[in-house]
């Protein structure tokens, strides 16, 4: 990483693929190294996401999908003017859980909403920033839908509004995101996760070290 640039490294892949977990022990172990860090996730990041991601998440509204692609994109400007670039412009590894990956899965593969309208609001929303890389965390719908049910419910949680989409949803987000990874293999690592999550977040952490070394 360079003092004027940092590197932003996305985690992508189906509710319940392990992303927040494997996003956590990275962040862990390279912090032990001293690498100066930025975690943080979409929706979220800001006090605003965070309130946009209680809307959008929450069971009880009925976005249309036109909207809901437009509170990710206000969410994801807050996101990207207040934390994203000043961290990158600090030098500092940003780990972000989602980012533009999933908004071409989610609102684009899985509501039917075309690329170039979700690229076109990306330009505006984020000054089209890109990540570095994206480690994608690939597993079948079924199982990760399962898990993820399961950690809403043990959680309490009422962010459940994707998980109560039915599979045919999840599988074009799944495709989606291995199209993008198909389409960008140098900028993206794609990782079996029906695997035990040790040896997942092992494999996580060396590709992205692998990356940073890379880049110098």
């Amino acid at each position: 990483m360079t003092a004027k640039h940092g590197f932003f490294c996305v985690f992508e892949g189906v509710d319940g693929s392990g992303k927040t977990g494997t996003l956590a022990h990275i962040e862990s172990a390279l912090a032990k190294d001293g690498v100066a860090l930025l975690a943080t996730r979409e929706p979220g990041g800001t006090e605003e996401g965070l309130a946009l991601r209680k809307l959008l998440l929450g069971g009880s509204h009925r976005w249309t999908p036109n909207a809901e692609l437009l509170l990710v994109n206000a969410a994801r400007a807050q996101h990207v003017e207040k934390v994203l670039r000043p961290a990158l412009g600090d030098g500092k590894l940003v780990l972000c859980d989602r980012f533009i990956g999933s908004t071409l899965a989610y609102q684009g593969a899985g509501h039917g909403i075309g690329d170039e309208r979700i690229r076109a609001l990306h330009k505006i929303a984020a000054g089209d920033l890109w990540p570095d890389l994206t480690i994608l965390l690939d597993v079948d719908p079924e199982l990760a839908v399962k898990r993820s049910r399961r950690r809403l419910a043990a959680s309490a949680s009422d962010e459940g509004r994707f998980e109560a989409l039915d599979l045919d949803f999840h599988r074009r987000v799944r495709r989606s995101f291995l199209d993008q990874a198909a389409r960008a293999p140098t900028a993206h690592v794609v990782l079996d996760a029906s695997r035990p999550q040790q040896i997942v977040e092992a494999d996580a952490l060396a590709a992205l070290r692998a990356a940073l070394k890379a880049r110098g």
